[in-house]
């Protein structure tokens, strides 16, 4: 798999990255850790060498199946992507967040440490972020992590942050049914050279065309408050799903391997892709080899846009 580079650093990421909330089991329904290791180890062998997790998954638990997965992988052969908590962002506490990670992950560096929220999300403690991204800084310094990026950041917020430091990397919601980062942010990225790390990019499944019409999943289950399941906002993707397959049946290729060949084909984009199993895995890492023409990117565009088109202002894509 040809490898991209982050931001303006020296790091070489897949354009695909494998996700491992899941693996965290927490917030989802029916995830068992021998699947989850199985699940990374497939996408390692498929030639997804870019792993993406946070503190907050599992409370640590993903990090250490990732560690169980990897354990004997050679260090130099993984980029690690993690990254701290809203409720962790004074000085101190990102130093301490940073150490039970590396402890987590059984590593001696994170190649890339982000900011999984910004400061006050989820009623979390307001901290400045000079005060977040001078321990980032330090960090950095001791050559505990190689780049500092941001998740979840307006673009105000992003050119703050960059204020106090170089910022390689943003991680937004971003797919064919969710395209907010598009308005203000890509363009930021693209003048300032920083990576666009796509989560849900198949709209936590709902563009893997396997969830039909009335489908209902447990209240526990994350993507039962996720607008896009929701009402009119859920038959009109079904509607998109439907003209979507055509074209994905022209490629011999899934619908899930469409929506990611459309999206890291988007400026400074790569997709951020779970997995619960190693069949799933291998699946994601086939959309490289997609390759759509400037019509057909057109077309998808065109597409998506009938959901995406009645959306609310919102750009947090659950109603919790």
């Amino acid at each position: 798999m040809e490898k991209r580079r982050l931001g303006t650093t020296d790091i070489h990421i897949t354009p695909i990255k494998m996700g491992t909330w899941q693996a965290g089991q927490k917030q989802w329904v029916g995830i068992e850790d021998e699947e989850s290791i199985k699940a990374i180890r497939a996408a390692v062998d498929a030639g997804i060498t870019t792993i993406d997790t946070a503190e907050v998954y599992g409370n640590g638990h993903s990090e250490q199946v990732i560690a169980q997965a990897l354990n004997d992988v050679p260090r130099d052969h993984i980029v690690y992507a993690t990254k701290v908590f809203a409720n962790h962002l004074k000085h101190d506490q990102v130093l301490e967040a940073c150490d039970r990670s590396l402890k987590n992950l059984k590593i001696d560096y994170i190649d890339l440490y982000q900011i999984h929220w910004p400061s006050g999300a989820f009623n979390t403690e307001i901290v400045p972020i000079e005060e977040t991204m001078s321990a980032l800084n330090q960090l950095k310094q001791q050559g505990k992590i190689r780049a500092v990026g941001v998740s979840n950041f307006s673009r105000t917020q992003l050119e703050e942050a960059a204020q106090y430091g170089r910022i390689d990397s943003i991680q937004p919601p971003y797919s064919l049914f969710w395209r907010w980062v598009e308005k203000d942010v890509m363009p930021y990225c693209v003048e300032n050279n920083i990576s666009i790390l796509a989560y849900s990019p198949l709209a936590q499944g709902l563009l893997t065309g396997k969830f039909g019409r009335g489908h209902k999943f447990a209240p526990q289950d994350n993507r039962a408050k996720n607008k896009l399941f929701q009402g009119e906002n859920y038959e009109r993707a079904q509607q998109a799903l439907e003209k979507l397959r055509p074209i994905a049946e022209r490629h011999q290729a899934s619908l899930a391997s469409l929506a990611i060949a459309w999206l890291i084909a988007q400026p400074q984009t790569q997709a951020i892709v779970g997995a619960r199993t190693a069949e799933q895995a291998m699946g994601n890492a086939k959309a490289v080899t997609v390759q759509l023409s400037t019509e057909e990117l057109a077309e998808i565009d065109a597409i998506s846009r009938m959901v995406t088109d009645h959306l609310d202002e919102n750009p947090v894509m659950w109603n919790w």
